[in-house]
């Protein structure tokens, strides 16, 4: 006979992108944890920046939560593992509830929250329109009919007017609430950067970012009937969650965690960390040389927006450099492909990056690549096995120049997205795998077993080019079994 176990939790979404999902997770998470709740916070969709956001104001870890880069079995199993009985789960979706990859609305805020069984709360922009809502809330009751429903939070109210219209247009036309009501807010500055927000690590004002938030949510929301709607949650029967290792440290991996490059997914993390690495964590903008290491794990970031400290900081490329070309193992995404190169030219500017990457990045003011990837490994890898499929994600404004042909292999090759070059990915050079695609290791734990023997193949000295590393299809696998576990 299965347990039950009740997870209170709620979604927050919206009819659209930009319509105060961010903000109102944001206070919703802050303000509830200054009323004594523990807050755990969660994030559809591979975005790092909002993820960075709400972390900051939870004061913990923030964790992705994606249908297209994991399995609905493995979405729960990170959820039970992460949420807990006497919590509340905030998960922020993203885009609009219903918007996904295909006309079916795959991989959605809406799948997302069937997955987890979690009551949404609509979020509405209310600018310029009053009772239409009503029939925009309405019509989401009844396009997926088996989601559940908590209440509606209304945004970019004017006037009390305005409010009252909304209000009694929803409350009378369908069965849900209006559980808050917030206004315009002057003088309240979120800067933006490439369609999404600063990360908080460059913003320099995020307590008072969060403080404001917290008590327009307090003045504004009925927190008690939040609470009481992620309490109503239906209860899981018992399920298996991520089950880690908890191996002996036995290599050391860098990773780079500043202002240039802070995307990392805190999964990523653990499952290095529980699969034997010791995480050395630097600052590619202050660290003068680079440690003894095993491993080098370079994550996105915007490299551009640090480049004049990133050039001045000679000593530490000088080191990674020469610990490149000498063949220590490196993976880098995004912002870290960018940084290996030899230099990144940004606003008629150019700035000297590692050059360990015979390549120069232009970055210029639209995306180059934006949106979910699904890639074939094609050529041998210090990382990943031959012909094994993945699923990721690029968002990159930037884009390869002064490069040849031969200089270096491009190992992955695309189905969906864009990718380095004409639709393939993987800079492979020496023992450097550098890509614009992200990875999260929920959805290939071989990332986590790659890296790791790639690690230890260096530390026991064996400095041959040892692309074949992943090839041994039975560590593959013990790597895959081994991450989840009943």
């Amino acid at each position: 006979m299965s347990s039950l176990i009740n997870f209170p939790r709620l979604l927050i979404s919206a009819q659209k992108g930009g319509a105060g999902k961010t903000l109102v997770s944001l206070g919703l998470v802050s303000a509830l944890s200054s009323i004594g709740s523990n807050v755990i916070p969660f994030k559809k969709g591979p975005d790092y920046i909002d993820a960075g956001w709400l972390a900051f104001a939870a004061k913990r870890p923030c964790y992705n939560l994606d249908p297209f880069l994991m399995s609905s079995e493995i979405i729960l199993s990170s959820f039970l593992s992460h949420a807990a009985s006497d919590a509340i789960a905030i998960i922020e979706g993203n885009r609009g509830l219903f918007d996904g990859v295909d006309v079916q609305g795959s991989c959605s805020s809406a799948q997302l929250a069937r997955i987890l069984k979690t009551p949404v709360i609509l979020v509405l922009d209310c600018t310029k329109v009053t009772r239409t809502l009503a029939a925009f809330v309405k019509g989401c009751q009844v396009l997926e009919p088996d989601l559940i429903f908590g209440g509606v939070i209304l945004n970019q109210i004017v006037r009390l007017r305005h409010a009252d219209i909304i209000t009694r247009s929803i409350e009378t036309y369908t069965d849900l609430n209006v559980l808050g009501v917030l206004p315009r807010l002057k003088n309240f500055s979120f800067p933006m950067r490439h369609l999404g927000l600063l990360p908080w690590q460059e913003h320099g004002e995020g307590e008072v970012i969060i403080k404001i938030l917290t008590e327009k949510i307090k003045e504004n929301v009925d927190l008690d009937k939040v609470l009481e709607v992620a309490q109503n949650a239906p209860s899981f029967s018992s399920s298996v969650p991520i089950f880690w290792p908890n191996r002996e440290k036995d290599v050391k991996i860098g990773v780079f965690r500043d202002e240039a490059f802070q995307f990392y997914y805190p999964e990523n993390l653990e499952a290095l960390t529980a699969l034997g690495a010791e995480l050395i964590f630097l600052d590619a903008l202050r660290d003068s040389s680079l440690p003894s290491l095993d491993a080098l794990y370079i994550g996105g970031g915007f490299p551009e927006t640090q480049a004049e400290y990133l050039e001045a900081n000679s000593s530490l490329r000088k080191d990674i450099k020469e610990a490149a070309l000498a063949g220590l193992p490196i993976y880098a995404e995004c912002g870290g492909l960018m940084y290996l190169g030899r230099r990144i030219l940004w606003q008629n500017k150019a700035f000297d990056m590692v050059g360990a990457l015979p390549i120069d990045f232009e970055v210029g003011e639209k995306p180059q690549g934006h949106g979910y990837v699904k890639a074939k490994i094609v050529a041998e890898n210090p990382f990943y096995p031959l012909n094994m499929e993945l699923s990721g994600h690029e968002f990159h404004y930037s884009k390869p120049i002064n490069w040849q042909k031969g200089d270096f292999s491009l190992v992955m090759k695309l189905s969906k997205g864009h990718g380095f070059y004409q639709g393939y990915d993987g800079v492979v050079y020496k023992n450097i795998f550098g890509a614009y695609t992200h990875v999260h290791v929920l959805g290939i734990p071989v990332w986590a077993v790659g890296l790791i023997e790639a690690a230890k193949k260096w530390k026991e000295g064996l400095t041959f080019d040892f692309r074949n590393i992943c090839q041994d299809q039975t560590l593959v696998l013990n790597g895959i079994n081994n991450f989840i576990k009943s």
